[in-house]
């Protein structure tokens, strides 16, 4: 399948540099276009396999990098590393592509970006996939994250940024032991500069978007950007090994959004990348019914 796009620019409000990619459809356009949403440490390599995937449906897929992550500015006020920021920078961004609407598909962070999008402008949203993320947050698995997220470091070859992937993000994905993936999944996180090292390719400043809340502050209540979504068509993909999405939190998704579709994808931790047999066959009938 043609992995072919377009690499564009886009200036936000407060005047920082977005880098996005735009997929065109395989054949006759069907349905709204796709607004693909990354992680927190990710930028939009992230959908290079399901991009192309997703256009080969019918599907227009806009790929975006968040400000601080990629080809994109990184921003002097860390304050501004927010999802209700970066929500505020896709609404922006499809303006500026006159798509009225759009279905939504985010990956942890990403996920929380569509959550706030909801709550913003819900008649923008065709459709909304949360990709193992929910209204609650594992703390272990935010614990887990804080640990790594921010971490200088440079390496001198692409296999020693590989092994370093392996080791945070090993016990995600545990059938994974070939060589292949990881050294595909640092080419998603590193990049080389000019003097050949290889570096994460995100401001480090955006670790201050997940500190720990101060003891006497009390924590977010996420539940009602959640029910914004309630007349959105919206499937959530969890992984089974997920250290982010707890069971708990999806049967009470379930019972705030009866109509909600749910899919499990084996032997995968957080976060899939949607590209696994039972996360694609989910997604793929999702879109054929989202209009």
């Amino acid at each position: 399948m043609t992995a072919e796009f377009e690499d564009r620019s886009f200036r936000t409000a407060d005047g920082l540099s977005l880098h996005y990619r735009v997929y065109e459809p395989a054949g006759p356009a069907r349905g709204a276009p796709v607004l693909c949403l990354h992680g927190l440490t990710r930028n939009v390599r992230d959908f290079e396999e399901l991009a192309p995937m997703i256009a080969g449906l019918g599907r227009r897929v806009i790929v975006a990098s968040q400000r601080g992550r990629g080809r994109s500015d990184w921003d002097p006020a860390v304050e501004r590393y927010a999802p209700g920021v970066y929500a505020a920078d896709m609404l922006a961004l499809l303006d500026d592509l006159e798509v009225p609407r759009a279905v939504f598909v985010g990956t942890s962070m990403g996920g929380l970006m569509t959550l706030v999008a909801a709550a913003m402008a819900p008649a923008r949203l065709a459709g909304a996939v949360l990709n193992d993320v929910g209204p609650e947050l594992n703390p272990v698995g935010l614990e887990r994250i804080r640990g790594y997220v921010g971490a200088a470091g440079a390496f001198a070859a692409w296999r020693e940024a590989s092994d370093a992937c392996r080791a945070v993000n090993g016990a995600a994905f545990p059938r994974e032991t070939g060589a292949a993936f990881w050294l595909n999944f640092a080419h998603k996180l590193y990049r080389e500069v000019e003097d050949g090292r290889i570096v994460l390719d995100y401001d480090p400043q955006i670790a201050a978007s997940i500190a720990p809340p101060a003891e006497d502050a009390p924590a977010a209540d996420l539940w009602p950007l959640f029910d914004a979504l309630a007349a959105v068509p919206t499937l959530i993909i969890r992984g089974v090994l997920s250290d982010i999405l707890m069971v708990s939190t999806v049967e009470e998704m379930r019972r705030r959004k009866p109509d909600l579709a749910v899919a499990s994808v084996p032997d995968v931790g957080h976060a899939p990348f949607m590209t696994e047999p039972a996360a694609w066959e989910a997604l793929s009938a999702f879109l054929g019914r989202a209009t």
